[in-house]
């Protein structure tokens, strides 16, 4: 085991977000904010039913994070998500003092903690934020795919 049991029980509770996601026909990306061993911020894409852009999951669960704890500062917190966060979700994390992120996937096209950037880790901002990567990471990938290939099915009928 790469990682304490306490990781995977959190990735595990992303992966469920992202389940509710593709329940929804939305990208499958799930995320949790762990604040001293408890869940206290929870998302999921919601970008097409919110018809909002910005309604990754990572903003969902840092928003619910912040409103628990009442506290734009998450410099307590860790992020645990699905899929490797994008610009605007590093830049909301660097933002809100996240400590540590937990990541499941890879994301080549758009990832920026380590994939296309490192923002996260790279230390030129005022705020560093240590990345780990690979928690249920094939699992999160075939969420993705399964996605995708429907996807891709219904706009060839």
């Amino acid at each position: 085991m790469l990682f304490s049991e306490d990781s995977y029980k959190f990735m595990f509770a992303a992966l469920q977000e992202a389940e509710n996601a593709l329940s929804e026909d939305e990208v499958p990306v799930g995320a949790v904010v762990v604040h001293q061993n408890r869940i206290i911020g929870r998302g999921y894409n919601q970008i097409e039913r919110l018809k909002d852009a910005t309604a990754h999951a990572e903003i969902i669960a840092l928003t619910s994070a912040s409103n628990t704890l009442s506290n734009w500062r998450l410099n307590e917190c860790d992020i645990y998500v699905t899929l490797e966060p994008c610009i605007m979700c590093t830049g909301a994390m660097l933002s809100s003092r996240i400590k540590n992120i937990y990541f499941a996937a890879f994301d080549p096209k758009f990832g920026a903690c380590g994939s296309l950037y490192n923002l996260a880790s790279e230390g030129k901002y005022n705020h560093k934020i240590n990345v780990y990567s690979g928690i249920y990471s094939q699992e999160s990938e075939s969420l993705l795919q399964s996605f995708f290939v429907k996807k891709r099915n219904k706009s060839n009928n």
